[in-house]
C-alpha cells in the first residue's frame, strides 16, 4: 500500500503532509537531477552540501511552472516548502552523508549507475529517500512546539499511515456493494444491506481503531500484499496490538481537521469584517469632515490619551501625535483598501505566537514583530508588507489601523511581547 493518499492531512505545526507535497518532492528531485548534472555524483561528499544547496536553491527560484501552484492549505507554494526543505537540509549535515553513503553503496556495486539507462531514475529516487525521511523530521520538530507533545519521525509517518487507512476504508465503504466481502470482513459480519456505518464514516475521527485493523488484515487476501499493520516490519509494531493508540491518533487528525476548518472559516469572516470596518470608517470620517466635528480617531484618541496618563504614562508630544484623518486616508496610510483583509489571511494559523496573541488586535501583532524582528523578515508574508517599501508598516500605520494612539499601541504592543516572554519561559521551564 502507498503511505501518500491523494489529500493529505492536518497535524499542528506540519506544513509537508498534504496534498502538494507530490509536487514538491517532484520538483525537489527534478532540480537535484540538474544540480548533479554539474556536480560529478562520483565525487560528492560532505564538503559540497553547500555547493549543491545553492545550486539547487538557485533553480528551485527559477523554476516558473510546478513551483507556483499550492503547497499545502496554509498558503505555502510548492516553491516555498521546497526551498525550505533544501534550506534545512543544510542545517542536518547527518541526512547528506546518508545521501553519499547511498550513492556511494550503489556506486561500489554497479559503477557509474547514472550514467546506464534508468540511471537518472534512480538517482532520483536517492533523493526522494533524502527528502521524504527529511520532511517527516521537519514536521515531527514542529509538531512537537506546536503541542508541546513528543513526535517522532516514525510517529509521523504512523499518522500519515492512519489516515490514508481512513481514506481507504471510506472509499470501501462508499462501494460496499462492489467491495461487500471485505466490507463485512471489516466490520466482522456478514452484510445482507446496507450497513449503517457507511453512513456514519462521517470523518476520520468516526473511524474506529478496529476498521483498521481488519482492513490491514484484509489487503492480503483482497489485494496482493499484507497490510501495514500485519508484515514483519517494526515501524508499526508499537500499533499492532494497541488499538487503543489507533483510534487517540484518528480522534486527533480529525479533531485537529476539524478545529482547522473552523479557523478558515473565521478567518475568512474577520478579513471580511476587517475590510467592512474600513469602508465604514473612511465614510465615518468623511462625514465628520464635512460637519467639522471631531473624527471618531481623535475621540478614541482623546479617551486613551486620558487613561494612559491616569495610567503614568507620557503622551507623545503633539509632532508626533496621532494626525487626523481624512477621506485621503488610503494615500496618506499608504496601504491598499483591503491590507488588513489580506494581512489577517495570512497569519500562520495554528501557530504558537498567534494563540498566545489570539485577543490582540491584528495591527498590535504586526507592531510585536516590528519590535522583535525588525521591519522585514524572510518569515514574514508578502500580504503583511507595506508596497511602498517592502516592509512591515511603520506604528503610525499600525496605530492608525488600529483606530488608537501611537503610545497606546507601543503599550499593547509591550504587554504582548511581556506575555510572550512569559510564556516562552514556561516552556523552557
Amino acid at each position: 500500500m502507498a503511505i501518500e493518499d491523494e489529500e493529505g492531512m492536518r497535524l499542528p505545526g506540519t506544513r509537508y503532509q498534504e496534498h502538494g507535497w507530490e509536487q514538491v518532492r517532484k520538483l525537489l528531485g527534478q532540480c537535484s537531477l540538474q544540480a548533479f548534472a554539474r556536480i560529478d555524483p562520483a565525487s560528492v561528499d560532505d564538503a559540497l552540501l553547500p555547493e549543491y544547496v545553492d545550486t539547487v536553491a538557485r533553480l528551485l527560484r527559477m523554476d516558473g511552472g510546478r513551483g507556483d501552484a499550492p503547497g499545502n492549505s496554509y498558503g505555502d507554494t510548492v516553491r516555498e516548502l521546497a526551498l525550505s526543505l533544501v534550506y534545512e537540509l543544510q542545517a542536518r549535515p547527518a541526512d547528506w552523508a546518508a545521501l553519499c553513503a547511498a550513492v556511494g553503496g550503489e556506486q561500489a556495486r554497479m559503477g557509474a549507475f547514472w550514467r546506464a539507462p534508468g540511471g537518472d531514475a534512480l538517482l532520483r529516487k536517492k533523493f526522494n529517500d533524502l527528502y521524504a525521511v527529511l520532511r517527516d523530521k521537519v514536521d515531527s520538530d514542529n509538531y512537537q512546539v506546536a503541542c508541546g507533545r513528543p513526535c517522532s519521525p516514525n510517529r509521523m509517518y504512523a499518522y500519515r499511515m492512519l489516515d490514508t487507512a481512513y481514506g481507504e476504508v471510506a472509499r470501501l465503504f462508499a462501494g460496499w456493494r462492489e467491495h461487500r466481502e471485505q466490507v463485512g470482513a471489516i466490520l466482522g459480519r456478514e452484510l445482507a444491506a446496507e450497513p449503517i456505518e457507511t453512513r456514519q464514516l462521517g470523518s476520520v475521527a468516526d473511524c474506529r481503531p478496529e476498521w483498521i485493523l481488519r482492513w490491514s488484515e484484509t489487503l492480503e487476501r483482497f489485494g496482493s500484499a499484507p497490510g501495514p499493520l500485519h508484515t514483519r516490519s517494526k515501524r508499526f509494531a508499537s500499533l499492532k496490538d494497541s488499538p487503543e493508540k489507533i483510534g487517540a491518533m484518528l480522534r486527533e487528525i480529525g479533531e485537529y481537521e476539524a478545529l482547522s476548518a473552523n479557523a478558515d472559516r473565521d478567518w475568512l469572516q474577520d478579513a471580511v469584517d476587517a475590510g467592512a470596518w474600513l469602508d465604514d470608517y473612511w465614510r465615518v470620517l468623511g462625514e465628520s469632515e464635512q460637519a467639522s466635528t471631531p473624527g471618531p480617531d481623535r475621540i478614541l484618541e482623546a479617551q486613551q490619551d486620558a487613561l494612559d496618563l491616569a495610567e503614568g504614562e507620557p503622551i507623545e508630544e503633539p509632532a508626533e501625535a496621532l494626525p487626523l484623518l481624512d477621506p485621503l486616508v488610503v494615500e496618506q496610510v499608504s496601504l491598499s483598501p483591503s491590507y488588513l483583509q489580506m494581512a489577517a489571511a495570512a497569519q500562520e494559523r495554528g501557530s504558537w505566537a498567534l494563540r498566545m496573541m489570539e485577543n490582540d488586535s491584528l495591527p498590535v501583532r504586526l507592531a510585536v514583530y516590528l519590535k522583535l524582528l525588525g521591519p522585514f523578515d524572510d518569515s514574514y508574508p508578502c500580504e503583511w508588507l507595506d508596497a511602498a517599501t517592502g516592509e512591515l508598516p511603520t506604528m503610525q500605520q499600525l496605530a492608525l489601523l488600529d483606530a488608537v494612539s501611537l503610545p497606546t499601541l507601543r503599550k499593547r504592543r509591550d504587554a504582548a511581547i511581556a506575555r510572550l516572554g512569559a510564556a516562552a519561559g514556561q516552556k523552557e521551564e
